[in-house]
């Protein structure tokens, strides 16, 4: 076994530091993509902004705080569209060079809920893990030909570990999709499969769960009751994944592999 105690003790700064490294975060003009994009492009990171409208990547993207002399930059990609993805990964790699870091964060949503879902509809939920699978697999490839490390960050969710409250929905909206949660926890085991195969490759898999991030658009009735579940009795705000984010893609979590953060209010702590 390698010892590598005698080796240099880096300082908090340099841990969290992610100068000179490029970042793809897929939905990144979403709820919460923008602020995993605003959190990777603080930290150092040049940002590949991805969105199915290109245009409309290109012009957040220029929007993000630029801390190394490389430019963010937006290009298309839908990653439900598995077979256009190794394209759209090439794209990134010859607008910022190369690839580093991965965030699987972009969603397709269905409302259907287990009373109206069909069949197709519910396959078509799961395809967002192919999705995530595949880019997934392009960067661990990307990274082993470059001889370099890199980390993957999978955006999974709270429902992807406990059930949710159906008097949370009654009477004002579709209860939260049984895709959904069936998607979401297969997220999380994907992350543990991935890390322990491509941990020899020096590729760290983790996954990041949210809680409840409610969107600009939630009904105001159906957030006051989720806000009655939560042990800190409020939502979450997207800022508050940057910290996450920043650790899971950066050193600072070197020794961190096939895990589950979970960034909840205390949710799943009941």
């Amino acid at each position: 076994m390698n010892d590598t105690r005698r080796a240099p003790e880096p300082t908090v700064q340099q841990l969290f530091d992610l100068t000179g490294r490029v970042a793809l975060v897929t939905g990144g003009c979403g709820h919460l993509g923008t602020a995993i994009c605003r959190a990777l492009a603080e930290a150092g990171a040049t940002v590949v902004v991805t969105s199915r409208d290109a245009e409309r990547a290109r012009e957040f993207a220029r929007t993000l705080p630029q801390v190394g002399a490389a430019p963010h930059v937006g290009i298309a990609l839908d990653h439900m569209q598995p077979d256009s993805l190794a394209a759209s990964f090439q794209d990134a790699v010859s607008a910022a060079g190369a690839v580093d870091i991965l965030v699987n964060n972009g969603h397709a949503a269905n409302a259907a809920d287990w009373t109206s879902v069909s069949a197709a509809e519910f396959s078509r939920q799961l395809d967002n893990a192919t999705g995530y699978f595949v880019l997934s697999k392009l960067l661990r490839d990307h990274a082993v030909e470059r001889q370099v490390p890199a980390n993957i960050v999978l955006v999974g969710s709270m429902y992807g570990i406990v059930g949710s409250y159906p008097d949370a929905y009654a009477g004002i909206c579709s209860a939260s999709p049984v895709a959904y949660q069936a998607l979401k926890g297969s997220i999380i085991q994907m992350t543990r499969h991935l890390a322990v195969y491509w941990a020899p490759d020096r590729v760290r898999v983790n996954c990041v769960s949210p809680g409840p991030f409610p969107g600009p658009n939630a009904p105001a009735e159906m957030i006051e009751r989720l806000t009655a579940k939560s042990p800190m009795g409020r939502m979450g705000r997207p800022a508050e994944l940057k910290g996450a984010i920043v650790f899971l893609a950066s050193h600072a979590s070197s020794y961190v592999t096939g895990q589950n953060l979970i960034v909840d209010g205390g949710w799943t702590a009941w």
